[in-house]
């Protein structure tokens, strides 16, 4: 069972304002990432898939804005404690191709839209229904699976290469998590307690890991 939902209009959870915080800032940055990775692209239609991909990030971006105004929260100040771990990120897994560049969104947005979507459940219906309506579409996921497939049934030694990229990807996010989870307690406090217990904590990291082993093999990419 679930531990108590959170959420409250007239007095915002801090663990809500940082999670909504965290989640704007995600998007900020998938904007600014799209956009760029989009001038990777082989071809005009890659490149116009990705602008129009890029464009829904920042829709997203504003209603989660909106909806830290609504709660009395500074939208800056609930994404700030994030940009630096975040940035880092982003800074240390900069792709070099348009293949590392679908690898990454497809790998690590896949995670992270995991992450979110069992976050939500702990939340009031207002907040849990917000979040997972701007994670990130299946059609962005299946576009890039798509490709992967293609590069890899082409030249199967490509597997190789983005299967280390992949791995890359997943370390260098979860060192960033974990700074992310020693800075910011409220978000912390609220997993631990939506979960139930530290059962519940590690039942949830486990289905986060069976969700990435199976998107790793449904593009022929290795764990």
């Amino acid at each position: 069972m679930y531990g108590a939902l959170v959420s409250d209009v007239s007095e915002p959870s801090p663990a809500v304002v940082e999670l909504l915080g965290m989640i704007a800032y995600a998007e900020l940055l998938a904007f600014d990432r799209m956009a760029a990775d989009a001038r990777l692209a082989p071809d005009l239609r890659r490149r116009a898939v990705l602008c129009e991909m890029a464009a829904v990030e920042i829709i997203n971006y504003r209603r989660l804005v909106g909806r830290l105004s609504e709660l009395g929260a500074d939208p800056e100040e609930a994404m700030t404690p994030y940009v630096a771990a975040l940035q880092e990120y982003h800074e240390l897994t900069e792709p070099k191709d348009w293949l590392e560049a679908l690898t990454k969104a497809y790998v690590w947005d896949g995670i992270a839209d995991d992450f979110f979507r069992e976050v939500a459940t702990f939340l009031a219906q207002v907040d849990r229904d917000l979040v997972l309506e701007v994670l990130h579409d299946s059609q962005y996921e299946d576009f890039a699976a798509t490709e992967i497939r293609a590069a890899i049934a082409a030249d199967p030694k490509v597997a190789n290469r983005l299967s280390m990229w992949a791995r890359r990807l997943v370390g260098e996010g979860l060192t960033q998590a974990q700074r992310m989870a020693g800075e910011r307690i409220a978000l912390t406090i609220l997993i631990v307690e939506g979960s139930g217990d530290q059962a519940g904590v590690q039942a949830l990291l486990k289905r986060l890991t069976a969700a990435h082993t199976a998107r790793m093999a449904a593009v022929g990419l290795n764990n």
